[in-house]
């Protein structure tokens, strides 16, 4: 696993947008809220943060583009064919976080719901050793991939009001 590209401080409340294009079979992804940048014993710096994944491939797994990387899976796979240009936006907010996959929200994760380690709220099991509720809402973003060419372009980041309780991202009301 490569991280290419960091913001030097951490972030909290921000809007993310960027185009990506895969090479057939790559296996990348977006970092978010990751802290510290330091790996904890025994696991890489990805068990430090959230990932949303960019994949070539074409079901709606947890593994799969626009999943919030093994905890939600995208209710579609919105990813057009390797080698053509995506758009993703992810909006991070308090405790949410929001993915759009060219032009669709995918998934959606309130953190808050997330009170075990290693178990999803409705206790089925994930990989993470972190109870995501007590994970810092600050975090440093970066641009990920396990070896396979992957682009990215026209990145804006953009710092957004502080979440007031109960505000969900882009505005919008609920958890998908």
């Amino acid at each position: 696993m490569r991280l290419h590209a960091g913001v030097g401080e951490p972030l909290a409340d921000y809007e993310l947008v960027l185009d990506f294009k895969l090479s057939p079979r790559c296996n990348s992804g977006i970092f978010v809220r990751t802290f510290p940048l330091e790996p904890r014993p025994g696991r890489d710096v990805g068990f430090n943060g959230l990932e949303v994944a960019l994949d070539d491939t074409t079901t709606a797994g947890l593994h799969d583009t626009g999943a919030i990387y093994d905890l939600v899976a995208p209710r579609e796979n919105r990813m057009k064919p390797a080698g053509e240009w995506n758009n993703a936006r992810i909006v991070s907010r308090g405790g949410r976080l929001e993915v759009s996959i060219n032009g669709e929200v995918v998934s959606a994760i309130d953190l808050e719901a997330w009170t075990e380690p290693n178990r999803r709220p409705d206790g089925t099991a994930h990989k993470f050793d972190v109870a995501w509720r007590d994970h810092p809402r600050t975090g440093y973003v970066g641009l990920q991939d396990h070896g396979a060419d992957c682009w990215f372009r026209n990145i804006k980041l953009r710092a957004l009001p502080a979440a007031a309780d109960g505000a969900a991202p882009g505005g919008e009301g609920g958890q998908r």
